[in-house]
C-alpha cells in the first residue's frame, strides 16, 4: 500500500510539474520589447480600431465619448462576469506605458505584459489572425486619445475559472494562432474581406455557438446560438436559408453601415454597438466584408432551447 501510494504521489508531482509546462504563456515577443514602436500610420490605426470593435468593449459605460477608453464594461458568461480593462493611454491605469510588441502579444496571443494568460472574453482568438503593422498602426492611433484614470475592476469568476494559468491547458485545446492567409484563386476585395471577418472584425466569436469550455464549434461557426450573456439569441450569418442566405451583397455592407436590414428593420442590442464601429470604416472594406460573408457554407446553428 505504501508503495502504492508513493507511485501516486510520484506521478501527482509529475503530471502537476508537466501541467506548469504545458500551461505556461507563449508570447510572440519579449514584453516590453521595442523594435516594433516605430513607423505606425494615424489613420490606418484609426480604421483599425473602429475595425476591431475596441470602442464597443473598452468605452467607459455611462457617457457618451466612445474615444475614452477607461473600461469596466461587463461582459458576462456562463463562467461568471468579465469585466473590460482601460486600454487608455494612461501610463498606470491604462496601457501608455506598452509597446507595440505588448499590444501584439496581448491581441495574438492572449498574454499580458507582466506574462499571464487573457480570458478568451477578449477575442485573442481572432485577433491571432492580424497583421503586425495593423497593430503598430492601433497602438499608434491609440497613444493619441486621452488618457483616462482609474482601473477597471477585476474579474468577478468563481472556483475554478479564476485560476488564470489553467488557460494555458485551455489553449492547448482550441487556441492555434495563425495569421489569415490570402487565397490566390479569390479576388482581392474577397481577400480583405476574409481578413476583416476572420480577424480585425471578429465576427465569429458572437455569431457561433460555443462548446462547455467556451470554444467555438467548429462545424457551426458562424452559425448563431445563443447570446452568451443568457439574452435571445444572435442570429445565423451563413448562407443558411435560416441565415442571410436572401441578402444580397448590397444588403449586408447597408447592414454595417446604417443597421437597416432589407426587411426595414433596425439592429439591436450588441449589433447596435458594432454597426457604430463599421459605420467608420471604409466602403470599399464594408463591401468586402459583404463578399466574403456571402461565400460562407450554409451551416445551421444549435436548435432553440424548448421550455
Amino acid at each position: 500500500m505504501r508503495r502504492l501510494l508513493g507511485i501516486i504521489v510520484i506521478l501527482g508531482v509529475i503530471a502537476a510539474i508537466a501541467g506548469w509546462f504545458l500551461s505556461a504563456p507563449r508570447p510572440l515577443f519579449a514584453a516590453g520589447d521595442k523594435s516594433l514602436d516605430e513607423g505606425g500610420d494615424v489613420e490606418r490605426g484609426r480604421q483599425v480600431f473602429y475595425a476591431g470593435g475596441c470602442a464597443s468593449c473598452h468605452a467607459t459605460p455611462g457617457q457618451e465619448d466612445r474615444l475614452k477608453l477607461g473600461g469596466g464594461v461587463e461582459m458576462p458568461s456562463p463562467f461568471g462576469s468579465f469585466y473590460t480593462p482601460n486600454i487608455s493611454s494612461h501610463p498606470t491605469d491604462g496601457i501608455g506605458s506598452w509597446t507595440v510588441a505588448d499590444l501584439a502579444n496581448a491581441m495574438m496571443t492572449g498574454v499580458s505584459p507582466g506574462g499571464s494568460h487573457y480570458y478568451p472574453a477578449f477575442p485573442y482568438t481572432s485577433y491571432a489572425g492580424m497583421k503586425v503593422d495593423d497593430v503598430r498602426d492601433l497602438m499608434t492611433f491609440l497613444r493619441t486619445l486621452a488618457p483616462v484614470a482609474g482601473k477597471a475592476r477585476g474579474h468577478d469568476l468563481p472556483f475554478p475559472f479564476n485560476i488564470r494559468r489553467g488557460l494555458g491547458l485551455w489553449k492547448l485545446l482550441f487556441f492555434s494562432p495563425a495569421p489569415v492567409v490570402n487565397d490566390p484563386g479569390r479576388t482581392p476585395e474577397w481577400n480583405r474581406g476574409h481578413y476583416l471577418v476572420e480577424a480585425l472584425g471578429h465576427c465569429a466569436e458572437c455569431h457561433s455557438p460555443r462548446n462547455v469550455l467556451g470554444a467555438i464549434v467548429p462545424a457551426q461557426r458562424f452559425a448563431g446560438g445563443p447570446d452568451p450573456d443568457g439574452k435571445g439569441r444572435v442570429p445565423n450569418i451563413t448562407q443558411s436559408e435560416n441565415g442571410i442566405k436572401s441578402w444580397s451583397k448590397a444588403d449586408i455592407s447597408e447592414v454595417l453601415a446604417t443597421g437597416l436590414t432589407p426587411e426595414a428593420d433596425s439592429v439591436s442590442g450588441s449589433m447596435g454597438s458594432v454597426v457604430k464601429n463599421m459605420s467608420q470604416i471604409t466602403k470599399p472594406d464594408r463591401d468586402a466584408m459583404a463578399e466574403y460573408l456571402k461565400s460562407l457554407p450554409a451551416r445551421e446553428g444549435p436548435p432553440k432551447a424548448t421550455k
